[in-house]
């Protein structure tokens, strides 16, 4: 493919709020099948993360959320054991607003798993924000200063004492369903949520011609992929 159609993917991408699909992709610039758009999408979706950005920092709020429709026989809460978990990390600012963020789909809410997450994506010593769940116990006994909030103690709903994280959440929910109507499969999840947080991440550029500019920059950092590793591989892998 010509260099320039590789650019017109680029800005297509970037230009739009929500981004774009792989049908819109094949549509716009006139694909012979859905596959080559999708798989454009995945190759790009791999350069928005650097392999050596910081971590953050100061108060972080993490918890998680659930990705993906309810099912006959799912549980409720942290049991919802066929939907995908993603453990969100977002900073906060005082008095208020939100810094940067970090997200990972999870095998499941035990601190085995949460653990590893948080040491990844923050600094030692920053304090961590969580609800009332077991799963973050071990945060001081990992260099944080951990401040749990438990909902019904504190007589707050959970969207008002960690409001970072539920909004995040709805967000993340609402584009997913908005732009790829859906269709995330599970295997794939981590790379959407690396999407969205670049998105994020870069909300208050000045110009769509920056975000271009940024990903076009790490694409070229990036190492090729072709589609039979994209089906392949495990993001966490």
């Amino acid at each position: 493919m010509p260099l320039r159609t590789w650019y017109a993917a680029i800005w297509l991408l970037m230009s739009q709020k929500d981004g774009a699909s792989a049908l819109g992709l094949q549509r716009i610039l006139g694909f012979g099948s859905y596959q080559t758009a999708w798989t454009w999408l995945h190759k790009m979706r791999r350069a928005m993360v650097r392999p050596d950005r910081e971590r953050l920092s100061g108060k972080v709020e993490v918890d998680e959320t659930y990705v993906g429709g309810f099912r006959d026989g799912d549980k409720p809460g942290r049991g919802g054991e066929r939907r995908s978990i993603v453990i969100i990390a977002v900073e906060t600012h005082s008095p208020k607003g939100f810094g940067r963020l970090r997200m990972r789909r999870v095998e499941d809410a035990s601190g085995d798993s949460l653990m590893p997450f948080v040491c990844d994506v923050v600094e030692k010593g920053s304090e961590i924000l969580t609800d009332g769940w077991g799963g973050y116990n071990r945060l001081p006994q990992l260099g944080y200063t951990h401040t749990p909030t438990v909902s019904s103690s504190s007589g707050d709903p959970a969207h008002v004492s960690m409001p970072a994280v539920h909004r995040v959440a709805a967000l993340l929910k609402r584009w997913l369903l908005s732009t790829h109507q859906g269709a995330v499969s599970a295997k794939h999840l981590d790379y959407y949520l690396d999407e969205y947080t670049f998105r994020f991440n870069r909300r208050s550029a000045r110009s769509r011609g920056l975000l271009f500019y940024r990903l076009l920059q790490q694409a070229a950092n990036t190492a090729p992929v072709s589609f039979c590793q994209i089906v392949g591989e495990d993001h966490n892998g």
